[in-house]
């Protein structure tokens, strides 16, 4: 039981610690590349990256009709419309206040795990949920207290980036369908990432004409760590756990990201914090533990061999 539990627990703590770090780096991509081509990039990285894997496993890299439409489908909500809108919204409010919106995830994804999946919703992980979403309450009005764009600029960034998590919900919620597990994970996902930066590059070739490229370290580097660390690596332990825990479950690595985004920019940022974004953190690492302990993963979510 420990070893098993090991294997949700040590992925799920490495993509909250990856994506907690993304949206600092993210803040870096934005000025002279245009969100649009940035998003492209890191996904045309990421995914030759996911394919390079894949061959080195030894995966076959086939998919019939039906696993070119799901790429196709996971390609466009995840890695498409998602990330187009969470860097556009960060045009419009901080960093922070994006990675504490998009830990609404946490709603969509248990409401459509229940309809679509019929993952049951224990009392544990509706306590937890409850104490969570408190937690975050108070940290989005200390971020929206904080947040220098004024309150326009913030309903605007607000309202693109829920649209951003509804994206990343729906995608979340067909890797835990049946069609989802008949395909290897990695090459799938590579198909899709490369795919997504297709798209990308059009959306981007219409919306800001050809692509356009920043030669600065920082950039690169960026780019480099985004698409192959918060991109390939993350995305895929993270459906992996998906795949045993839920969708429901899964998404409390979005609750824990914004307190793990504050921690770096503590050290790196020098941010302060005060009562209210202290309470808001506690309160969503009581409801982390409240809600992924005690409940055994339903065994239809279990990855198929």
């Amino acid at each position: 039981m420990p070893s098993n539990r090991m294997t949700v627990l040590l992925p799920f703590a490495i993509v909250t610690l990856i994506w907690g770090s993304t949206w600092i780096v993210i803040r870096d991509q934005l000025g002279t590349v245009p969100p649009s081509w940035s998003v492209t990039y890191r996904f045309l990285i990421a995914g030759l990256t996911m394919l390079a894997y894949a061959r080195y496993r030894g995966d076959r890299i086939v998919l019939d009709a039906r696993g070119w439409a799901f790429a196709a489908a996971l390609a466009v909500l995840q890695f498409c419309l998602n990330f187009n809108f969470v860097y556009r919204a960060e045009e419009h409010i901080t960093s922070g206040l994006v990675a504490v919106v998009f830990a609404l995830l946490l709603v969509p994804n248990a409401i459509l795990g229940r309809i679509f999946l019929g993952q049951q919703l224990g009392p544990r992980l509706l306590v937890g949920s409850v104490v969570a979403m408190a937690g975050v309450a108070l940290l989005f009005v200390h971020q929206a207290r904080v947040d220098p764009n004024g309150p326009a600029e913030s309903l605007i960034g607000i309202g693109i980036t829920m649209l951003g998590v509804l994206a990343a919900s729906t995608a979340n919620i067909l890797q835990g369908t049946q069609t989802a597990k008949r395909y290897p994970m990695v090459p799938m996902l590579g198909v899709a990432m490369l795919i997504g930066a297709a798209v990308d590059a059009a959306i981007a070739w219409s919306l800001t004409g050809p692509p356009v490229i920043e030669l600065r370290l920082s950039y690169l580097f960026g780019l480099a760590y985004l698409g192959v660390v918060a991109s390939a690596v993350a995305f895929t332990l993270y459906f992996g756990v998906l795949r045993i825990i839920g969708a429901a479950k899964a998404a409390y690595s979005s609750v824990i990201v914004p307190v793990i985004a504050m921690l770096l920019s503590t050290l790196f940022e020098g941010y302060r914090w005060s009562p209210l974004p202290a309470a808001g953190a506690a309160l969503a690492m009581i409801g982390l533990v409240i809600a992924l302990s005690g409940n055994k993963p339903p065994s239809a979510s279990k990855p198929a061999r």
